[in-house]
């Protein structure tokens, strides 16, 4: 439980409740940034009177650009290819800036080559054969077929990252976008 304090300067201070720490109003402070982490995790409720508007806004702003951090790289993760699919080759026509004589036209034209910029990934196999041994020691080991891990644990990151973009506030998103 915090509070604030006014020390002997007349400065505004944060009193850590039954202790003698005293956290001043500074960003490159630990314990500071942990009152922030309190505030924006609990509210009100981790203060004895009210939060002090300055530490509101610094709270406010800090868990902002952890959404932002947060909304990015959610962004990133769902723009991966997925593993069950795969991934096709792209290639695109580069120019080499050489110049060559085009007979037809009767100019000087642009010689390009095709490079791949994107290699292609071939899908994983969707399920896979495993061993399962039983706690008998007179009982032989059966095979099962599961689905890929690879598959499952793809899923399971795409399903988190979409959980962050739904939860994420209009703001951030629109923040993100004029980035």
């Amino acid at each position: 439980m915090y509070s604030t304090y006014t020390d002997d300067l007349g400065d505004k201070v944060i009193h850590v409740t039954g202790s003698n720490l005293y956290i001043p109003l500074d960003s490159n402070n630990g314990h500071y940034q942990k009152v922030l982490d309190a505030i924006i995790a609990e509210g009100v409720d981790c203060f004895d009177g009210e939060i002090l508007e300055e530490l509101q806004d610094a709270a406010d702003t800090k868990k902002f650009r952890q959404q932002l951090l947060d909304y990015g790289i959610a962004t990133e993760r769902l723009a991966q290819y997925q593993v069950a699919l795969g991934r096709e080759e792209v290639i695109e026509s580069i120019s080499t800036d050489e110049k060559v004589w085009d007979e037809e036209s009767g100019q000087m034209v642009d010689v390009f080559e095709d490079s791949i910029v994107v290699t292609a990934i071939d899908p994983v196999d969707a399920t896979i054969t495993r061993t399962v041994y039983s706690d008998d020691m007179g009982t032989n080991p059966t095979e099962e077929t599961i689905e890929n891990p690879l598959i499952t644990q793809d899923n399971e990151e795409r399903a988190e990252a979409q959980a962050v973009l739904d939860a994420t506030p209009s703001a951030v998103v629109d923040a993100y976008n004029a980035l």
